[in-house]
C-alpha cells in the first residue's frame, strides 16, 4: 500500500489525485461546480456541490488507477481557505451557502473592528490584517443575517468550518469536527503562537466557541473515511490549506524558500522557519503546514484575481472559447502594445489592500486588438506576483535575511510558458517549474504519508522534488523596472478612479 489519495477542493473545481510513493501522479479526476454571485462583490458555493463533486472525483480517480480503496495507504485533504460554512450538528444541513474567500460582504464589520482599535491585536495574535477575506467576519455575517442562526449557535447546535472541516465531517459521517493549524490560521480567530482559538477575538466578533472545530497539526490523525463512501475505511492523516500545502509539496521547508501558486488567484509564500515576522510591506504572516512540533511560519501575499482573469476573457468577454487558447492569442502580438489591465474585479489584495477598487484597462489605442488585451491579462498575473515578491524580499532583508533567489511555481497557469518567462523577466531570478505541478495536492499527500510512516522525514521528501524547467530572466533590469513602473502607474490610476 504505497499509494496516497489527495482530495483537492478548489474554488472552481474539485479534484482527486492518486500519487505513488515517489510523488508521481497515477490518476486524476476533476469536476467543476457552479459559482454563485448574488450581488456584486458576493461569491457563494452550494455546500453540497463541494461535497458531492469531491466524492465523485475520489471515486473516479480510484477507478482510473484501477485501485481499490483498500490499496490506498492514507488520504490527505487540501482546500480553498477562508471559505466559510456553518451546519447543523444533528442533521448535517448547512444553514446557508458557503461564503467564498473572495467575498467582500463583511467589509463593514472590518471597518468596525478597525474603529475599535483592534488592528494591532489581530496582527500580533493572528499575523493577519483585518480584512473581509478571512473567515471570522464571514461567520459573524451568517450568525447575524441568517434567521435563527445565532440562537442555534448559542445553544451549541451549529458547527463552523472551513472546507476541510466540512469534508471531514461528511467523510467521517459526522464523527469528527476538526481542522488543521494552517486552515485555522486563516480565520482571524486563531492565535498562531498558542495554536488555540482566541477568546478575545471570538468575543470581538460575538462568536460562541462551541462553533469551532478542534485544530490539529497538519500531519496527524483527522479521522476515518466511512467505508460507505469509497468501499473501505481510510485514514485521513494530512490536511493543509491549499497554499500552505503547496509550500509543503514544493519542499520549501527552510527559511527563505518561496513558491507561487497560479490558480484562480495567485498566492506567494516564503517560509520563515520558527520566526514570526510582521511584514512592513503589506504582507501577512501565516502558520505553515507542518508535522507536530514547534510552530513554523510563512510570509504570504495574495492576488485575488490570477488565473480567473483568463476565465473572464473566456466567459465575460468571450474572447476565447477555452482557457488553453489564451497563450496562442497573446503570442500573436509581440507585446501588449502599451495596454495594462488591472484585474481588480474584487478589489486588490497584497501588497495594495484596496478592497473597494475595481478593475481597469489603460493604454488603449485605435490599434488595440483582443490579442493585446489577452496579453495584458496574462501579464497582469505576473505584475501582481512581482509586486508580492518585491515586498517579500524587502521584509526578508529587514529581518536580516537575503532576498528570495529562486521562485518555485505551481498551479494550473504555470504551464503557460509565456507567462512563466515574463515572470522571470520581471523578477530577475530563476522561475522553476517542478516535474509535478500538482504540488497543492502533493503537499496533502506528503503530510498524510509522513504521519503514517510512509516517509521517514522532511529529508526524504526534499530528495523527491524534481525540476521540469527553469525559466531564466532575459530582460535587462532597467527594462524590467520600466515595465513595473508602468504597472504601478496603472494601479495608482485605478485606485484613484
Amino acid at each position: 500500500m504505497t499509494y496516497l489519495l489527495a482530495l483537492d477542493q478548489g474554488t472552481s473545481s474539485s479534484r482527486s489525485i492518486v500519487f505513488d510513493h515517489a510523488g508521481r501522479v497515477v490518476s486524476m479526476a476533476q469536476r467543476e461546480f457552479p459559482q454563485i454571485y448574488p450581488q456584486p462583490g458576493w461569491v457563494e458555493h452550494k455546500p453540497l456541490d463541494l461535497w458531492q463533486s469531491q466524492l465523485a472525483t475520489a471515486r473516479e480517480a480510484l477507478n482510473k488507477a484501477n485501485l481499490q480503496a483498500s490499496q490506498i495507504h492514507a488520504v490527505g485533504i487540501t482546500n480553498q481557505r477562508e471559505t466559510t460554512l456553518v451546519w447543523n450538528r444533528k442533521t448535517g444541513e448547512p444553514v446557508y451557502n458557503a461564503i467564498v474567500w473572495q467575498d467582500r460582504r463583511a467589509e463593514s464589520t472590518c471597518t468596525t473592528l478597525r474603529e475599535q482599535g483592534l488592528t494591532d491585536t489581530v496582527l500580533q495574535k493572528t499575523g493577519l490584517r483585518i480584512d473581509a477575506y478571512f473567515s471570522g467576519t464571514k461567520l459573524k455575517w451568517i450568525l447575524d443575517k441568517v434567521p435563527g442562526a445565532r440562537a442555534q449557535a448559542e445553544r451549541g447546535e451549529l458547527a463552523f468550518g472551513t472546507v476541510d472541516s466540512w469534508l471531514i465531517w461528511q467523510l467521517s459521517g459526522g464523527a469528527r469536527h476538526v481542522t488543521d493549524i494552517s486552515n485555522a490560521s486563516r480565520t482571524m480567530l486563531f492565535n498562531i503562537h498558542t495554536r488555540r482559538w482566541d477568546d478575545e477575538l471570538l468575543a470581538a466578533l460575538d462568536i460562541p466557541v462551541s462553533l469551532m472545530p478542534q485544530a490539529l497539526p497538519s500531519s496527524g490523525h483527522f479521522g476515518q473515511i466511512s467505508a460507505q463512501w469509497l468501499g473501505a475505511p481510510l485514514e485521513i492523516s494530512g490536511v493543509g490549506g491549499d497554499q500552505q500545502s503547496a509550500l509543503f509539496g514544493q519542499a520549501c521547508f527552510r527559511a527563505g524558500m518561496a513558491k507561487n501558486t497560479y490558480g484562480t488567484g495567485c498566492f506567494m509564500l516564503m517560509h520563515t522557519g520558527e520566526r514570526f515576522q510582521v511584514s512592513q510591506n503589506g504582507l501577512i504572516t501565516t502558520a505553515a503546514a507542518q508535522p507536530p512540533g514547534n510552530p513554523r511560519f510563512a510570509m504570504e501575499g495574495s492576488v485575488f484575481i490570477g488565473g480567473a482573469v483568463v476565465q473572464w476573457l473566456r466567459d465575460g468577454l468571450r474572447a476565447i472559447e477555452s482557457s488553453r487558447e489564451v497563450q496562442a492569442l497573446a503570442q500573436s502580438v509581440p507585446d501588449a502594445g502599451g495596454v495594462v489591465l488591472v484585474p481588480a474585479f474584487t478589489g486588490l489584495g497584497a501588497p495594495y489592500w484596496q478592497p473597494e477598487t475595481r478593475g481597469s484597462i489603460t493604454g488603449l489605442t485605435r490599434g488595440t486588438t483582443m490579442a493585446h488585451i489577452a496579453r495584458a491579462a496574462l501579464e497582469s498575473i505576473a505584475f501582481q506576483s512581482a509586486a508580492l515578491l518585491d515586498a517579500m524580499s524587502r521584509d526578508a532583508v529587514a529581518a536580516g535575511g537575503v532576498p528570495v533567489s529562486e521562485l518555485r511555481v505551481d498551479g494550473g497557469a504555470c504551464v503557460n510558458d509565456l507567462l512563466m518567462q515574463f515572470q522571470a523577466d520581471l523578477l530577475g531570478i530563476p522561475v522553476v517549474r517542478p516535474a509535478v505541478i500538482e504540488t497543492t495536492a502533493l503537499g496533502a499527500a506528503y503530510l498524510a504519508g509522513l504521519h503514517t510512516g510512509l516517509y521517514s522525514g522532511l529529508e526524504e521528501l526534499t530528495s523527491l522534488w524534481r525540476a521540469e524547467r527553469t525559466f531564466h530572466p532575459t530582460l535587462s533590469r532597467e527594462r524590467a523596472a520600466e515595465k513595473m513602473a508602468q504597472w504601478e502607474h496603472a494601479v495608482r490610476q485605478t485606485v484613484a478612479a
